[in-house]
């Protein structure tokens, strides 16, 4: 299993695509958050925050994890690989997880040079150090739940067909119900009591929770489920070429 996640880093970072969403997603928030003069800018948000940041970074994932997810399974079918990589030593759990595990790498190593950010801020506050460390913090470990969450979805649209092209469409579409789907379900005030319950299925209100700081168990909970909820349909799908 470690030798095929060594192998699914490797095919990341020896293709293009990998390099291509790291600099779009650094390029991208670097450009709104610096440099032009909108409401994301943090010059002008007049509070040592990245708080804009945080907002926007999911944004970008919407189409960015897609794009790193869409060869996953979609590349292996089209190519005629798959057949190969089930007849290895290795459970289809192993094999998914081994994809899963190299597409959160590549997120978390998107994230780590926007640490620069936190930094500028840090020193930029007045008085130094005068941002929410903590709240910072909890950003962080959201994005990275959520940047892990739209990886399992994108994995499991991925193993659905044997077109990438139809397969980020898909994931885009997913993720994008998932995390503000059921926001927009909630804002119709449909369903009386059950809005509430509604809301908490969408991934933004569990972000948006992890973004002040403070780690709630339900949160973690809630992205555990969902993100082994997809690998579980995964399995499903690969499981499907047999019957």
């Amino acid at each position: 299993m470690l030798e095929l996640l060594k192998k699914e880093i490797r095919g990341f970072l020896s293709s293009l695509i990998g390099y291509v969403v790291i600099i779009v997603f650094l390029l991208i928030n670097g450009l709104f958050l610096w440099v032009f003069p909108l409401q994301f800018n943090v010059l002008d948000y007049g509070y040592a925050s990245l708080e804009n940041f945080f907002i926007l970074s999911p944004i970008l994932f919407l189409f960015l994890i897609p794009a790193i997810t869409m060869r996953m399974f979609a590349e292996e079918k089209r190519s005629g690989t798959i057949e190969m990589l089930m007849t290895k030593p290795l459970t289809d759990l192993q094999i998914i997880f081994s994809k899963y595990l190299a597409g959160v790498l590549l997120v978390v190593i998107a994230l780590l040079p926007t640490l620069i950010y936190f930094y500028s801020v840090y020193y930029l506050g007045l008085p130094k150090g005068n941002i929410d460390i903590g709240g910072t913090w909890g950003s962080y470990i959201g994005l990275i739940f959520l940047g892990s969450a739209f990886v399992a979805i994108g994995m499991f649209c991925s193993s659905i067909t044997d077109n990438q092209i139809v397969s980020f469409i898909i994931s885009v579409f997913l993720c994008g119900f998932v995390y503000l789907g059921f926001e927009f379900i909630y804002s119709l005030a449909l369903f009386g009591n059950f809005d509430l319950f509604i809301q908490t299925l969408g991934i933004n209100a569990h972000y948006t929770s992890m973004s002040r700081g403070v780690i709630d168990t339900r949160d973690v909970l809630y992205f555990f489920s969902l993100i082994g909820l997809f690998i579980l349909l995964t399995k499903i799908s690969l499981e499907s070429r047999k019957w």
